[in-house]
């Protein structure tokens, strides 16, 4: 543009540096100048004073505040300095990346070039020999000194001067009487050179052979003919400069960039210097007044048009400070041949806390993403292909690594997916038949009625002062017999049930448990293709606060999985390609914005050996769930895990009468209308639990009633694993 003055692209800093000296001139221009304040003369009709302004401007500008009363940030401004190492090289991470990239150029050069050497050392043998004619010549032409002042001798033949030609022939033969010389010494060297090199060992030969050899057939290639073969058509990464990013952004056809542009070069400025991060360049760049970074990101296919990159090469977002702020990050090459790094969790010594964040995703930069699963609820959506499956499961296999969780769910897809996990699951359907769609509505009835039982717990822990803020703590997780422990509900392919005879009862029962469960250790983890109002109810959708936005095809589902206007603010899934880009999409829920992550992809035979770590620590803490075995003879219940689970508090032993109360509210289809003597014949084959009088005080009386003790109830359930183990 005609009113933009060049800007050196390698100079990432032009603007944010012209702003700071600007401002330090006007810093030293208000020390010499003040505002001449005189009292005008008193006026009898008005009794007001006045002053009087000398507005005659100063030979370095017009009247500007004085130097104290500059604000303290911009005093602040002149004193800052520029970092001794650069962003890139302050931090392991940008090292790493810097190295990475280069020696990955480095070494697909030297492959490339290597499998060329036969073409290569074949033309260097076509071409020696000519280089060392035409040297011979050179040299030659060099010592006789023709070229020196031939066009003058030329000339003076021409016009018949004979005595300034033999004076210019003299001139010409005292330079050629030296350079004979001094080729005469060049040859006695390369004499003495050869016979040492003919003396000494077979190895200083062929080093010599390599260095002259190479050299002579360059000089005696045409120019045109190269001895190597160009590496690269095209630039592959082009350095993200400030005059690129300007070109780009004033390319959007955005009339708000570029009519500021037209007005003021400076429109857009860079508070930062253009610096490496991880795998490429980020700039931050403030946009012209009243624009926002998310028009620009809903734009992001237009701004890598214009960089001449791939589409997964550029990635903008809203960078913090202000909605005007863009960070704009520039990979070195497309995200999609960028290798992720394995999953942290694949790690033997790694374990999970469901109350403290784990690895998840990388971003494009390839930073990791954490997320907890502790009060929150996940919905995972894409069309088929995109890898929300896998990326579902990747929460689930963190859930098992720590073994204080319960993990159920169905896979309404039917192929297995999740089957790796069925170890570590107390209740696990696969299928879309109505006997699986059944038992997946019967789970969610029970995940009400567990709701409503786990909202006691905490309004009995409440009262004894564990639950400060009425939810599940990680004390109260950990304690034996709260019944608070996390429990991880998940479904995959929801939309098969919630489109069955059973959806309308069980989109309204699991929006329930959505809105109960959150403060009650209760997570929630949605898998789902379709995100319309049938297959999936929008007060599902409205009340689960973590998403993940898969590969989508439209706009409507893009909104529908992460929210009203996601898509205008620049956040867009649809950007995604099926399969060739699984496990990309657009994460929301953490942090103040959507980020677009990648999650990390887990095979089925990775997945079996975080299960087997995930089944030892279980084992280890005396948590292992019904064996599979057993769950395919109906549902079994123990009634040793189920006194556990209705334990009161931390009380060291309980009556009877108060466990048959608990547990016909935990089954009341199994233990409903129990007495104190069926409780105690059912404990008779357990010979740890010892069925005894207990006495406590109630209402100041002391009262004695049949009852077993806590310790008594752990060694049991301890006797049991160890025997299913040996077993």
């Amino acid at each position: 543009m005609s009113t933009q003055p060049h800007h050196d692209p390698d100079d990432f800093h032009t603007t944010a540096r012209d702003a700071t000296e600007a401002e330090v001139l006007d810093l030293e221009a208000a020390r010499t100048r003040r505002v001449a304040a005189t009292p005008a003369p008193a006026d009898d009709t008005d009794g007001e004073d006045a002053e009087t302004v000398d507005d005659t401007p100063a030979a370095d500008g017009g009247p500007v505040d004085a130097a104290e009363d500059i604000p303290h940030e911009i005093q602040l401004r002149q004193r800052e300095r520029r970092p001794i190492l650069a962003d890139w090289a302050r931090s392991w991470r940008g090292i790493k990346a810097a190295a990475k990239h280069q020696t990955k150029d480095a070494g697909y050069v030297a492959a490339y070039h290597g499998v060329r050497l036969p073409k290569y050392a074949a033309k260097t043998a076509v071409w020696a020999p000519v280089g060392l004619f035409r040297g011979l010549g050179q040299a030659l032409h060099w010592a006789t000194a023709e070229e020196g002042n031939w066009h003058l001798r030329q000339a003076a033949a021409a016009r018949g001067e004979a005595d300034v030609w033999l004076k210019l022939d003299a001139r010409r033969q005292r330079q050629t009487a030296w350079r004979w010389w001094v080729l005469a010494l060049a040859g006695a060297l390369i004499v003495t050179a050869v016979v040492v090199l003919a003396l000494g060992p077979a190895w200083w030969r062929w080093a010599a052979l390599a260095v002259v050899v190479p050299f002579l057939a360059t000089r005696g290639r045409p120019a045109d003919k190269p001895l190597t073969d160009r590496v690269n058509e095209g630039t592959r990464y082009r350095k993200l400069t400030a005059e690129l990013v300007r070109r780009a952004l004033t390319s959007l056809q955005m009339a708000a960039i570029n009519s500021a542009v037209a007005k003021d070069a400076k429109a857009i400025t860079f508070p930062v210097d253009i610096h490496r991060d991880g795998p490429g360049h980020l700039a931050i760049v403030d946009l012209p007044y009243g624009v926002e970074a998310s028009e620009v990101i809903a734009r992001r296919g237009k701004l890598a048009s214009a960089m001449r990159l791939p589409l997964d090469q550029v990635w903008p977002e809203p960078a913090p400070g202000h909605t005007g702020r863009l960070a704009l990050w520039v990979g070195y090459e497309p995200a999609s041949q960028m290798t992720a790094p394995p999953w942290p969790l694949l790690a033997e010594s790694a374990k999970v806390d469901v109350f403290k964040a784990f690895a998840f995703a990388t971003t494009p930069r390839l930073d990791t993403v954490s997320v907890d699963l502790m009060y929150r609820n996940f919905l995972f959506g894409g069309q088929p292909g995109s890898g929300k499956t896998f990326a579902l499961r990747d929460l689930v296999l963190a859930a098992a690594l720590d073994p204080r969780t319960e993990i159920r769910g169905y896979e309404l897809k039917g192929v297995g997916d999740f089957a790796v996990l069925e170890s570590v699951m107390a209740e696990y359907g696969n299928g879309f038949d109505d006997e699986t769609l059944a038992k997946a509505f019967a789970f969610i009835e029970w995940l009400y009625e567990e709701a409503r039982r786990r909202s006691k717990r905490i309004e009995h822990y409440a009262r004894m002062g564990k639950a400060p803020e009425n939810k599940v703590t990680p004390e109260l997780a950990s304690l034996k017999g709260s019944g608070l422990h996390p429990l991880v509900a998940w479904f995959d392919e929801l939309q098969e049930l919630m489109t069955s005879k059973y959806g309308k009862d069980a989109g309204e029962i699991l929006e329930k448990v959505i809105k109960l469960g959150r403060a009650l250790g209760i997570i929630i983890l949605i898998g789902t293709q379709i995100p319309d109002k049938d297959s999936l109810p929008t007060g599902i959708t409205r009340n689960v606060n973590s998403r993940f936005c898969l590969s989508v095809a439209d706009q409507t589902a893009n909104d529908m999985i992460l929210g009203t206007s996601a898509y205008k603010q620049g956040y867009r899934a649809t950007v995604f390609r099926p399969v060739d880009e699984a496990g990309w999409g657009i994460l929301r829920g953490f942090g103040p914005g959507a980020t677009a992550v990648r999650s990390y992809y887990v095979d089925t035979n990775a997945a079996a050996r975080i299960v087997a770590r995930a089944v030892a620590l279980r084992t280890a803490a005396g948590n292992i769930p019904t064996f599979p075995a057993e769950r395919e003879m109906g549902p079994q219940h123990s009634v040793l895990d189920d006194l556990a689970r209705v334990w009161p508090g931390d009380e060291k032993s309980a009556w009877n009468e108060t466990l048959c109360a608990g547990l016909a509210e935990l089954r009341p289809e199994t233990y409903g209308g129990w007495e104190a003597a069926q409780l105690t014949a059912a404990l008779k084959p357990h010979g740890a639990i010892k069925v005894a009088d207990v006495g406590r005080r109630v209402d100041g009386k002391s009262v004695t009633r049949r009852g077993i003790k806590h310790t008594d109830l752990l060694t049991a359930i301890a006797e049991r694993d160890r025997k299913r183990s040996a077993d």
